[in-house]
Formats: structure tokens, sequence, C-alpha cells
């Protein structure tokens, strides 16, 4: 009974080592997921913040256009 037991815990202990294992392995593409996501977020805000800009000059550069025509 005891030899029973034993390999009992050992099969515990080893698949709970291996869910731990497994468990640190979906954390660490959790944190470069989440890093990436806010590079990309970074990215779309100054894409955003360009267009602007160039929303910006043109309607500068079309005003003048419109009153003369």
């Amino acid at each position: 009974m005891a030899d029973v037991v034993t390999a009992l815990l050992l099969a515990m202990a080893t698949e709970n080592a291996e869910l731990r294992q497994q468990l640190a392995s979906a954390q660490d593409m959790l944190v470069e997921t989440a890093i990436d996501a806010g590079n990309m977020h970074a990215l779309v805000e100054a894409m955003r913040t360009e267009r602007d800009a160039w929303r910006e000059e043109t309607e500068q550069l079309r005003g003048p256009m419109m009153r003369t025509a």
C-alpha cells in the first residue's frame, strides 16, 4: 500500500511540476503579447498624430485656394 501512495505522490508531484512549467511559459507569452500590443498602440497613436498633422496642413493649403476660386 505504501508503494501505491508513493507512486501516486510522485505522479502528482511530476504533473504539478509540468503544469507549473506550462503556466510559466503561458505567463511569458502573455507578457510578450502585452509588450507587443503596447508597441502597436504607440505606433497607431503616432500614425494618427501624423495623419492629423497632414489633414491640418491640407486644410491650410486649401484655404487660400478656396478663397481665390
